[in-house]
């Protein structure tokens, strides 16, 4: 039997059919969520024959050792599976959420998602004017100033989802560890699909590193499709023979992002990094650079005789986070390659819906055709773009 802590099942059915099914299952959500209960200390079998009417003597007509001849009425068991397939439905998506939202995935959790109702779309927006004040003489009128239209477009958005089976032989042997498990799994591998995503928006490699209108993820300025690091027109954000040694390699990308100007102004734009992301091979140096007290400096450096100069200074690196994963490195070509700039900036999840967890309708024909007494389809349908490339850095290795 499932279950490390004692549920009066008969109250909580009690809760269900006094508040109805909205306000009981988010009675429920929350103290899952504020961990008062866990998923894994439900009882599927309990449930079964609490929520459903006759359940005791249903959930036994399951048994598939059953000797002898058992009519039930088709259909008449689907319909009265209905305020048990709410109550174990909020305890799914409650096991598969945590199991999307696992705190490993760390670069889904970096890029925001943005609510659409677009399968794509076209983001208008309007050229900075730049420095065009003018001295205005007396009496005269004020110079108008000129703008130009600047946009960027976003691709086509996905669905991708799994579903679970809740036979009637989980029901009679009460498997709800091995469905919590499927649930989990479900959840896990959607969001590992979605992390996997992430960290090539990010890397700007693999499958989705094409245009948007074939379905990547690459940045789509006025008409054409770039890819998120370059050294050309219309941008420069590749530092080049930068491996991560101490703080200097840190400047030397700022100061190429430093460098990048407004394509339409000429001016410098607002870009003070704020995330750095390193492989696991690049980490423990990453940690000793940003979380260093002080640094030391000779001038001139390794001299063999004069004077020279020691000078002991607080650590200039500051503002930056460092993020890591162990999926990083597989993503990528370079493993040595790493990054500085401000992620939440760089890149959106164009999101349609969050993940979601459906219940089939009752007297579905599984029911009948496969012994199915409920079927849970969990989904979520967005895709990554890149936003604006400019606020990050690319540092590669010679």
């Amino acid at each position: 039997m499932a279950g490390n802590r004692a549920i009066n099942y008969k109250d909580l059915r009690d809760l269900y059919e006094l508040k109805g099914p909205a306000n009981a299952c988010r009675h429920l959500r929350e103290a899952i969520e504020q961990r008062h209960l866990r998923p894994s200390d439900f009882s599927i079998a309990e449930l079964f024959e609490t929520f459903v009417e006759d359940g005791r003597e249903l959930r036994h007509s399951y048994n598939p050792n059953k000797s002898g001849t058992h009519l039930v009425e088709a259909g008449g068991a689907a319909v009265s599976t209905a305020k048990f397939s709410n109550i174990f439905g909020q305890i799914s998506y409650t096991a598969t959420l945590e199991a999307f939202q696992d705190e490993e995935y760390v670069f889904t959790k970096l890029i925001p998602p943005e609510s659409t109702k677009f399968n794509g779309q076209k983001v208008p927006g309007m050229a900075k004017i730049g420095d065009e004040a003018e001295v205005v003489d007396e009496g005269q009128p004020y110079p108008i100033a000129g703008v130009s239209e600047d946009y960027i477009e976003t691709p086509a958005t996905k669905k991708r989802g799994l579903e679970v089976d809740v036979t009637k032989e989980a029901v009679f042997f009460d498997n709800t560890g091995l469905l919590l498990t499927r649930c989990a799994d479900v959840g896990h591998f959607l969001g590992l699909n979605r992390e996997k995503r992430a960290i090539d928006c990010l890397i700007d490699e693999n499958a989705g590193a094409v245009s948007m209108t074939a379905g990547g993820h690459r940045y789509h300025w006025r008409g054409t499709s770039y890819a998120s690091y370059q050294t050309s027109t219309p941008y420069d954000n590749v530092t080049a023979s930068a491996t991560l040694v101490d703080w200097t390699d840190l400047d030397e990308a700022e100061q190429t992002l430093a460098g990048i100007l407004d394509p339409f102004t000429g001016e410098p734009i607002s870009n003070t990094p704020t995330d750095m992301v390193v492989t696991r091979q690049n980490l423990w140096t990453a940690q000793r650079i940003v979380n260093a007290t002080e640094i030391t400096v000779v001038t001139p450096g390794y001299a063999t005789t004069g004077n020279p100069t020691e000078t002991k200074a607080r650590n200039p690196v500051s503002r930056v986070t460092i993020h890591s994963s162990q999926l990083l490195a597989a993503r990528m070509v370079t493993d040595t390659t790493w990054y500085l700039g401000t992620i939440a900036k760089y890149a959106k999840y164009m999101e349609n819906w969050p993940i979601t967890v459906t219940q089939a309708p009752a007297g579905n024909s599984d029911d009948f055709n496969r012994d199915i007494v409920q079927k849970f389809k969990c989904s979520e349908r967005g895709q990554y773009a890149t936003i604006e490339p400019r606020v990050m850095n690319e540092s590669t290795v010679a």
